[in-house]
């Protein structure tokens, strides 16, 4: 099953091109890279990029995608695709493809950005079982949490470094009083996790909730006919 999410950002549609498409501001608000790096192309060719992802202090999980965009299509939307692929063998996700588009809402209310996009995992079916119950999930929710982020930067000027500093903030409240809960009145400490889950989160603080998970009707993927396929990575990156 695919991944979708869609975010509604009221913002200038060449603003939100240049923080999404320029490797220097992506990285800053994706919670799914730590570094996103252009390789050399050729000019007209589609562009081959570089990504990686610290999983752990010591441990970089690399990879190598290209991608294409229509900055300018007929019906004023913009559309951007990618393949993507890691040779590390400790990276879950083998391959896979995406889509990014950038469609200006008709009621005139800021601009429909979202993203669909599907992977396979390797390690035959035990990483069939591991994507379906907590990769798929956790780059669903990091995905949207993301995306909110960006939209926070967008609309309230919060950086994505401060916004991170809210959600931390914010978690950090929440567990504390949960722990005073049990401390305190420990009978009421399942009810008090309850509602703190149910709580929506300050308007400064990025939350996954606020994006569609689901499309509004079925739609078909964009495809960009200069993008070609993406030849497997033969070295490693740590």
């Amino acid at each position: 099953m695919s991944l979708y999410i869609e975010a509604r950002i009221r913002a200038d549609l060449d603003e939100l091109w240049a923080r999404t498409q320029e490797p220097d501001r992506h990285q800053r608000w994706d919670l799914r890279f730590t570094e996103i790096d252009y390789l050399p192309c050729q000019e007209g060719e589609p562009q081959h990029f570089r990504y990686a992802t610290r999983v752990l202090p010591f441990l970089t999980i690399a990879g190598t995608g290209v991608s294409a965009g229509e900055k300018r299509r007929p019906d004023g939307t913009r559309t951007s695709a990618l393949r993507f692929a890691s040779p590390h063998p400790l990276s879950l996700l083998e391959e896979g493809s995406g889509y990014w588009r950038y469609i200006p809402a008709q009621d005139g209310d800021g601009i429909r950005f979202l993203t669909g996009y599907d992977y396979r995992p390797r390690w035959g079916r035990f990483g069939k079982i591991a994507d379906r119950l907590v990769l798929r999930p956790l780059m669903g929710w990091a995905t949207a949490w993301s995306f909110d982020r960006l939209r926070l930067w967008l609309e309230r000027g919060i950086t994505p470094e401060r916004a991170l500093l809210h959600a931390v903030a914010d978690f950090t409240a929440r567990v504390l009083c949960v722990i005073a809960a049990v401390l305190l009145v420990p009978m009421t400490a399942l009810a008090t996790a309850a509602l703190l889950l149910m709580l929506p989160p300050l308007p400064t603080t990025p939350a996954a909730r606020r994006c569609l998970r689901t499309p509004p009707a079925r739609t078909r993927d964009p495809r960009l006919t200069t993008l070609a396929p993406l030849a497997r990575p033969k070295e490693q990156h740590s």
